[in-house]
């Protein structure tokens, strides 16, 4: 199976590949959102000690922290074994890891299973991602890159709303959603095939010096990292910030973090369009700026319209942002170490998830809720004015 190589292909988004890695990727925001409404039923189910309400709390965290530790591995096995067994393996593990808790007797038995699925999670987005370097190039991968976004972001609405449904009737039942990926099993075993080991000169591929390829992936895994690290500042903070605020209905919290993913799920759909007007530089300014003035907008006033407004100009913003750093990682590497930039990429989002409510929590304790806010607008509003700068040069020059 050779790569597409049609830029300019308006139906790539039908390519069964596509939409395979695109289920596939919609499998990160499962992967937490899913546990969280179970929580406090859990709790219940166990005795009311410190140990067993720390054992709870870090059922949300542990896979993003298997992650952060097998994401490595798994990019050197999937360079040296293939990509397409480490994908399928990987989804069996997350369906059998992830359903368990339906039937785990003990909070340290469930969390050894959420360990479970955090090492499946790695081995499936570090196949995905090398899949999609593999199979798409130039615009058909910014447009499956730009709709994995969208997948993830939509697929959360669903995944968030199914769960809180079923936690209602039973605080075991949302693991049963961990199941769901057994009825595309089948589909994804048939469409999804090993690619050739080396791909010949001809099909356009230029590799790039390994160590410039190299540095330039290392620069954007860590610009992904601190991008994913500043936005998890609202799933992981935005509750506690409305009920600062007087919002203490949970209706209000999923609303608003739906809006979040919602706008995320629809500008996603943009990126390729804005990046073929504006290049890189210029969306990733548009992308911080819109983040920038979300968070602005969000600690700016305590109305309801400006928390809806925040959230969704913050989840478009994201949405534009974090392609960039997937195709310009994949365009940098070449075939026989795309596994090893796809564990990479893996592994910034999971760290950024990791660090930041590390990072936020004592900074909020510090500087409270509209000083925090404001201070993350200035950063993300410093980053758009360097990217646009960046954007606007060539241009000048181009004109001259």
């Amino acid at each position: 199976m050779h790569p597409t190589n049609t830029p300019a292909d308006p139906a790539v988004w039908r390519d069964p590949r596509a939409i395979a890695l695109m289920i596939a990727a919609s499998l990160t925001v499962m992967t937490a959102a899913t546990i969280s409404p179970a929580l406090p039923g859990l709790e219940r189910q166990f005795p009311q000690t410190e140990a067993n309400a720390f054992l709870v709390r870090m059922l949300v965290s542990a896979p993003s922290l298997a992650v952060v530790f097998i994401a490595p591995w798994c990019g050197m096995i999937a360079d040296r074994v293939g990509r397409r067994r480490m994908l399928l393996a990987g989804l069996v593990l997350f369906i059998l890891a992830g359903s368990a808790g339906l039937v785990l007797p003990t909070l340290p038995s469930i969390l050894v299973s959420r360990l479970g699925l955090g090492v499946a999670l790695a081995m499936i987005m570090t196949a995905q991602s090398a899949l999609l370097g593999d199979y798409f190039s130039g615009g058909a991968l910014q447009r499956v890159s730009s709709a994995q976004v969208s997948a993830r972001n939509l697929g959360g609405l669903v995944f968030i709303f199914s769960a809180g449904l079923l936690a209602t009737i039973g605080p075991r039942l949302p693991f049963a959603i961990y199941a769901l990926p057994l009825l595309v099993l089948p589909y994804i075993w048939r469409v999804i095939v090993e690619p050739p080991r080396q791909f010949p000169s001809a099909q356009g591929y230029a590799v790039p010096v390994a160590g410039a390829s190299q540095r330039r992936v290392l620069v954007l895994a860590g610009g992904q990292m601190a991008v994913t690290m500043l936005f998890f500042v609202m799933p992981t903070q935005l509750p506690f910030f409305l009920s600062a605020s007087g919002y203490t209905s949970p209706a209000m919290t999923g609303t608003a973090l739906g809006t979040l993913m919602l706008a995320g799920g629809v500008t996603a759909l943009f990126y390729p369009r804005i990046r073929a007007r504006i290049g890189n530089g210029g969306n990733w300014a548009v992308g911080f700026s819109l983040m920038a003035a979300g968070f602005a907008i969000l600690v700016g006033g305590p109305a309801q319209a400006a928390v809806f407004l925040g959230c969704a100009a913050i989840g478009a913003g994201y949405a534009l942002t974090i392609p960039g750093f997937v195709v310009l990682s994949l365009a940098a590497t070449p075939p026989g170490r795309r596994g090893r930039t796809g564990a990479l990429l893996t592994g910034s989002v999971f760290l950024g998830q990791v660090l930041s409510p590390v990072l936020s929590t004592p900074a909020l304790a510090e500087w409270g809720w509209r000083s925090s806010g404001l201070g993350l607008a200035s950063i993300l509003g410093g980053a758009a004015a360097i990217f646009g700068i960046v954007a606007v040069f060539p241009a000048l020059r181009a004109r001259r």
